[in-house]
């Protein structure tokens, strides 16, 4: 049986080229929200193509994007248990790349915008075992059967179905419970933004959930806070000695899917905010700081 999408005018090598670009947003979705890394997702989806075209018959594939997804999961699992070996030795808080959206043509942009990379779901993934990620990832997100995701986690459907259990249950206990609409989210963070500029202490206060959390991601590379620091309170002042200690350029872009903010200091160093909003509130401010992760964003002008 021919691969779906493979003939037609052009020949074999460019119809598969064709069908491959086809499933490509997918394929970095799925490899960014189990590794949290764009360049580790674009080096996924490089191999599983590099893998595709040495097959001696690629057209003998039944369902292209099954086993391309099957084999981009493979690959970041595998890429995964390596990067947490890395984040071990971490310097500071560790925190996912951001994809930052833009008219640009950065890799980032590629990956489909939507709840499946947000940062909230992210950071909630972090705490579940490799194979319980892939598990909900693959199952739950990108609609794969459980005998599917057996293959790529090693597992049986049995535990795979397990694994996806207890994954949903974290996930469900970690995410915005009443999130907000792409909208308020922007309303809220263009708020957010200017209560900081402006230096208003009540304003931005009245803008916090009481137990939020902010978390700053250096990686020894550049300063950032130590740790978390919890409570509107101490949050709104330390977002507030930071901005009256220097002048800052601030933008509202996309983030990870939602309304967030690139901020450019007068020293040039490059900040992007992922604002995690529930319930009418900031409940997440996640500030990526550390040089490395940000080589995908675009720099406004």
């Amino acid at each position: 049986m021919r691969v779906a999408g493979i003939g037609g005018s052009g020949g074999p090598a460019e119809d598969l080229a064709r069908a491959f670009q086809q499933e490509r947003a997918r394929l970095l979705r799925v490899a960014y929200a189990t590794t949290g890394s764009v360049a580790e997702a674009e080096d996924c989806v490089q191999e599983a193509w590099l893998r595709l075209r040495v097959l001696d018959d690629p057209s003998e594939i039944r369902d292209l994007r099954g086993w391309l997804i099957r084999t981009v999961g493979r690959l970041a699992l595998d890429a995964l248990g390596t990067a947490r070996a890395r984040r071990e030795r971490y310097v500071g808080t560790w925190l996912p790349e951001p994809l930052v959206a833009d008219t640009g043509a950065d890799p980032a942009e590629r990956v489909t915008l939507d709840e499946s990379v947000s940062m909230a779901l992210l950071l909630v993934l972090e705490s579940l075992s490799p194979a319980e990620r892939a598990a909900f990832l693959l199952h739950d997100v990108f609609s794969m059967t459980f005998e599917e995701v057996a293959e790529v986690v090693g597992r049986t459907p049995a535990a795979v179905r397990q694994l996806a259990s207890r994954a949903r249950r974290h996930v469900a206990a970690g995410r915005p419970r009443f999130p907000p609409t792409p909208q308020e989210q922007r309303a809220l963070v263009e708020a957010f933004a200017a209560a900081c500029q402006g230096g208003d202490l009540a304003a931005l206060t009245r803008l916090l959930d009481p137990d939020v959390v902010y978390r700053g991601d250096g990686g020894g590379k550049v300063s950032a806070v130590s740790g978390e620091v919890l409570g509107a309170g101490q949050v709104a002042r330390l977002l507030l000695a930071f901005t009256c200690a220097a002048r800052f350029d601030v933008r509202v872009v996309t983030v990870n899917g939602m309304p967030g903010l690139i901020v450019r200091a007068a020293d040039a160093v490059l900040s992007v905010a992922s604002i995690t909003v529930d319930d009418g509130r900031v409940t997440a401010v996640d500030v990526i700081r550390n040089p490395d992760k940000l080589a995908y964003v675009p720099v406004p002008d």
